[in-house]
């Protein structure tokens, strides 16, 4: 109601919600917060999917799906980084798009198309605005979907092995852990929001776009360091989205990857190891994809990418091999 989608009144109007309107400030920090917190859920959701191999069969549709619906959400939250206009929005949108012009033939058109002229502009400013509003219907929707695919298999446990004949109720069992569960996360959430507002955010955003003058470093937002660490590592430009596209795709890959028969691992110490230490791997992606790409930064970058992939290529096929192997001996 308050913010004005135009390039030269988007800043003000995101100052005037923070200063003027009543409530303006609570509401734009519990928004723009919100959004870390939702990742850190998603994150860890995804990651504890991953662990207990809640991807496999019959259970590869609710896990597309949740892909889907975290494709979705990375996608609504770089629009909503644009909104601000501040320089990290303005550059971080310019850089982010300009990634499409890598794409032979079609790119250079295609990147003129999504900016509504040459460079970001009001255009680019108003379709990332709808876009913003428009895009969390579709997930809610995804959400549903995802949720009545999941009452169709069920939930996966640790062991890996059918559910359908030992139930637990919901209530009050898994109801009460969930309440306090949600409590302390709400707790977590609200003392960011009140107390470190920013903590997440870049200063650089305060700043009010400016088209001839670059930041010393662009900046994403928290959550998509580690895809931004990929894509800075590859100094050829379609080198690098080819990667950055191939890191996000690895999640929709994964059913297919791991060729291991059933969820249940036998070779537990290796697949612990492992994963914990791709875990490791992404959380150094991130904090290099923060900092500026020079000298052993760029080696130290390439090294990890190389084993992020090698961890998708080589790793989890060959985990899912051994599975295999001993549980055919188990057989025999």
């Amino acid at each position: 109601m308050n913010y004005t989608p135009h390039i030269d009144l988007a800043f003000e109007s995101v100052e005037h919600i923070m200063r003027d309107v009543s409530g303006g400030w609570f509401f734009r920090y519990l928004h723009a917060n919100g959004a870390s917190m939702i990742f850190i859920l998603m994150y860890t959701h995804m990651l504890r999917g991953l662990y207990y191999q809640s991807y496999k069969r019959p259970r590869h549709h609710v896990w597309n799906s949740g892909v889907l619906i975290f494709v979705l959400m990375a996608g609504t939250a770089f629009l909503g980084y644009v909104l601000p206009w501040g320089q990290m929005s303005y550059w971080g949108a310019t850089v982010i798009t300009n990634i499409l012009s890598a794409v032979p033939v079609f790119g250079e058109p295609l990147v003129t198309w999504i900016w509504g002229g040459f460079s970001v502009n009001n255009a680019t400013l108003n379709r990332f605005f709808a876009l913003h509003f428009v895009l969390p219907f579709v997930i809610a929707l995804l959400a549903i979907i995802h949720i009545v695919l999941l009452h169709q298999v069920g939930s996966s446990n640790p062991t890996g092995l059918d559910s359908d004949l030992d139930y637990v109720r919901f209530t009050p069992y898994f109801f009460w852990k969930d309440v306090v569960g949600f409590l302390i996360f709400l707790l977590f959430y609200l003392s960011v929001t009140f107390y470190t507002p920013n903590l997440f955010g870049h200063p650089d955003n305060y700043i009010k776009a400016n088209s001839m003058v670059t930041p010393t470093h662009i900046v994403p937002e928290w959550y998509f360091l580690p895809y931004y660490a990929i894509l800075k590592s590859i100094p050829d430009k379609l080198g690098g989205a080819i990667a950055f596209a191939a890191s996000m795709a690895f999640w929709f890959l994964l059913p297919i990857i791991d060729i291991s028969r059933v969820s249940y691992v036998k070779c537990k110490i290796f697949h612990e190891s492992t994963f914990f230490i791709f875990v490791l791997v992404v959380m150094l992606l991130g904090w290099l994809g923060g900092r500026a790409p020079t000298g052993i930064i760029v080696l130290f970058n390439q090294f990890l990418t190389l084993y992020y992939f090698f961890h998708l290529l080589v790793i989890i096929p060959f985990l899912g091999w051994l599975n295999n192997y001993y549980i055919e001996q188990d057989i025999k």
